[in-house]
């Protein structure tokens, strides 16, 4: 068990912390801020595993199988809850959801035709700002302008996962016709 892998498990028990924390009402805006603490703590892993498995060769089948699903159920499970303390919309949440199953799928059949998809800017992009809009709903700030901020950052987010999601489709719709990206 390598560093790597210590870590996206680490991100993976963080979940249900996070989750605890964030729907611990008894504790108010300090609950609130241990819930956005845990969850950049969490997301911050999952940028340094990546990073070292890379740099010092750790790369191994667990982490290539458990690093996107710990990712997908901190995502996930974050905007699940979003939904149900009623910060997001139910349709927001399937819409941001089905992307990943798509693109899940996507990846799963280039896998079986030896084509490795790796993730794009677009990608990377959306899950920056997913993130960033998460922790913004956690916080739930008290101040006049926020419901626009909120507002903006929800769209954002919902907008950059459309495009991320036709952009993978657009640049590997192949995999399904022939197996390939070319």
């Amino acid at each position: 068990m390598n560093l790597p892998n210590k870590l996206t498990i680490f991100r993976t028990v963080l979940i249900p912390v996070f989750l605890v924390f964030l729907y611990m009402d008894s504790l108010g805006f300090t609950g609130r801020i241990i819930a956005v603490a845990i969850f950049t703590i969490a997301s911050l892993t999952d940028l340094l595993d990546g990073k070292i498995a890379r740099k010092y060769n750790l790369v191994t089948n667990f982490g290539k199988f458990m690093d996107p699903l710990a990712d997908k159920l901190l995502v996930c499970s974050a905007l699940i809850a979003l939904a149900d303390l009623n910060k997001l919309a139910g349709w927001i949440v399937i819409v941001i959801i089905a992307r990943e199953f798509i693109i899940s799928g996507f990846r799963l059949v280039a896998s079986d035709n030896g084509v490795v998809i790796a993730a794009s800017y677009w990608g990377k992009f959306k899950t920056t700002f997913q993130m960033i809009m998460i922790i913004v709903l956690a916080l739930d700030l008290p101040f006049s302008f926020m419901p626009i901020i909120n507002n903006i950052l929800i769209y954002t987010a919902l907008a950059l996962t459309l495009i991320s999601l036709f952009d993978y489709i657009a640049k590997n719709y192949k995999v399904f016709i022939d197996g390939s990206t070319k």
